[in-house]
């Protein structure tokens, strides 16, 4: 039975591209008129006092042990013990939604949701399916893909989990992501891609061209009436090594396209800022022709999985990327990293365009942190084992058939000799 609450947001979403796309347990969520609900009204009129929640509370501001404090003296104890909203803190949303529109200035004058503060950029995938995957909605992805993918969409959501070849004779395989693209339409009504630029584990980005095809293809499709999700993993968004990718997210290009397109964008300063271990992730949406209640109400239709999993994101670390976003030297740091992690990609690029091996085929790369070899003996998984216990290397295989190297954990001084031992013990097995 649908909550009243459910159905409420329901309503207000129907005949929206939203309503089209949900999943059963879309259609379910609501968020409760409980707990945070009151304790957000009484944050406003409770002049007296506040017994709505659960934190212990001195002089109006949550208490903090003092072995906390010192590590973190230049915070107060709202930004570091105190339980922060379930969207997230609404200035650290507003300030990432201005950043979205600085690095993508086609989406200015275009209509986003502000985005929602969840607990890293998994998260974000894992409730996008919560909303909009399940038995008979599945999942399209890139093959290879990383792994987590298929464990959400299948082995959480119950989804049939399908792919579509990434690369054809070296290049982005277009025509195939277009071909899968028309078949899920066509079979389904529908269509739920996922596409991940730089990409993991391949480390490739569309050229500027490539670009417009996928734009193209989502905006055909969407002509024909059949629904269109993209959700954009922008993970690794702006470590590009090459002048011909396309600089800004496809979700620029989406956000407006057709009233059949519902464009999500999975970011944060995971990867972009260095920050791994914040587990701080953002989920922002747009479609043409939403309106500010449906916007709020698929908002609050992703607060409730939050709500319902882990009920908030870290306070600490929302306040320390809020604070680092806006300070002077933020910008200019990124760019000393990344001009590092450029030397390593110039001297990968180098050593694969000057050596040649029987069994290793690199896959296209021009960014992000990775790059991936093709196996052409399938024995993907004994070269991994052969690497990392007579040359105490370690890399990832993702299946029988590719293996995908971190460029970005290798120091520059020791590429050459690591590559030269991947080379070696492929060509022996």
């Amino acid at each position: 039975m649908i909550n009243p609450l459910a159905k409420e947001l329901n309503d207000t979403l129907a005949g929206s591209v939203v309503d089209a796309l949900m999943s059963d347990m879309g259609k379910r969520l609501y968020f409760p008129n409980g707990i945070i609900s009151q304790g957000g009204e009484a944050a406003k009129d409770a002049k007296l006092a506040n017994g709505t929640i659960g934190m212990a509370v001195a002089n109006g501001s949550p208490i903090e042990l003092n072995s906390y404090k010192k590590q973190m003296p230049d915070l107060n104890s709202k930004e570091t013990v105190a339980y922060a909203k379930t969207a997230g803190n609404p200035d650290v949303r507003k300030l990432w939604k201005e950043k979205i529109i600085e690095k993508n200035p086609s989406l200015k004058g275009k209509t986003i949701s502000t985005p929602i503060l969840v607990p890293g950029l998994t998260a974000v995938l894992s409730y996008v399916c919560d909303l909009f995957v399940d038995v008979d909605k599945p999942l399209l992805a890139a093959d290879p893909s990383w792994d987590n993918y298929e464990l959400i969409a299948a082995a959480r959501r119950g989804s049939e989990f399908h792919q579509f070849k990434c690369f054809e004779n070296g290049k982005f395989n277009i025509p195939g992501l277009e071909k899968a693209m028309k078949a899920e339409a066509e079979k389904y009504g529908s269509v739920r891609v996922i596409l991940n630029f730089p990409q993991n584990p391949s480390g490739y980005s569309p050229t500027k061209s490539e670009a417009q095809e996928i734009v193209r293809i989502v905006k055909e499709i969407a002509q024909s009436g059949k629904k269109v999700l993209v959700l954009s993993d922008d993970a690794y968004f702006g470590l590009n090594y090459e002048d011909a990718i396309e600089p800004q997210s496809l979700f620029a290009y989406l956000a407006d396209l057709h009233e059949n397109v519902l464009a999500i964008k999975a970011d944060g300063p995971t990867k972009e800022d260095f920050a791994w271990g914040f587990r701080t992730g953002f989920v922002t949406f747009a479609s043409k022709g939403l309106s500010d209640a449906q916007i709020t109400a698929l908002t609050t239709k992703f607060m409730a999985a939050i709500r319902s999993s882990v009920s908030c994101s870290s306070t600490v670390s929302q306040s320390l990327v809020f604070h680092a976003l806006q300070d002077d030297d933020h910008e200019a740091q990124k760019v000393e990293l990344r001009k590092m992690l450029k030397s390593r990609y110039d001297a990968v690029r180098k050593f694969v365009n000057t050596h040649t091996n029987k069994v290793l085929t690199p896959y296209p790369f021009n960014s992000g942190y990775f790059m991936s070899f093709y196996v052409n003996t399938g024995k993907a998984e004994e070269i991994r084992k052969k690497l990392l216990a007579d040359k105490g290397i370690g890399i990832i295989q993702i299946d029988a058939n590719t293996l995908r190297v971190a460029f970005s954990s290798i120091d520059e001084d020791k590429i050459e000799e690591v590559y030269s031992a991947i080379y070696n013990v492929a060509e022996s097995i």
